[in-house]
């Protein structure tokens, strides 16, 4: 007599899904008064906000850049040393986040480890597909890819000086 037994099918892993909205305003505690002070309801929409006041003509496009320019920065301080680069429409909302600096340093803290990640551009871009492969990277460390942000730029990457400690 011969017994058959059945293994059951592994059920797929979850996987999950970063998003960035609930990723920046999770960091307000440590920078309430970029909130409180201006009267908006969030971080979020203080950076989409300034995004609109300084480069970005559309609501729905600002928060499209901002949302992978997180992706970009968090994937970018989780993964030191991995060569990653943006194309410029994504890098518009790297600046963003940089260019408010407690925000940026609450970013370092929680995603950093609490160090410093340097933000040193070369100047030339590299035309090397970089891009792209970033756009995976991001992916694969559990956030949504806004394709057609990374294509945009696909051939033209403004990449970081890996001579600086940690830079991105």
């Amino acid at each position: 007599m011969t017994v058959t037994i059945e293994t059951p099918t592994p059920t797929p892993a979850l996987t999950r899904t970063r998003d960035p909205r609930v990723i920046l305003n999770a960091l307000e505690p440590r920078v309430p008064h970029l909130v409180s002070s201006v009267d908006v309801p969030n971080l979020w929409e203080r950076k989409v906000q300034l995004l609109l006041r300084d480069s970005v003509a559309v609501r729905s496009l600002a928060e499209r850049i901002l949302g992978q320019g997180i992706a970009y920065l968090i994937t970018a301080m989780e993964n030191p040393g991995v060569d990653m680069g943006v194309g410029q429409t994504v890098d518009v909302g790297v600046h963003q986040i940089i260019l408010d600096t407690p925000l940026y340093f609450a970013f370092c803290d929680e995603y950093n480890k609490g160090a410093y990640k340097h933000h040193a551009p070369l100047i030339e871009r590299r035309q090397d597909g970089t891009v792209m492969r970033t756009a995976d990277l991001i992916r694969a460390n559990g956030f949504e890819v806004d394709e057609e942000l990374w294509a945009v730029d696909a051939s033209e990457c403004s990449p970081c000086d890996n001579k600086v400690p940690d830079s991105h």
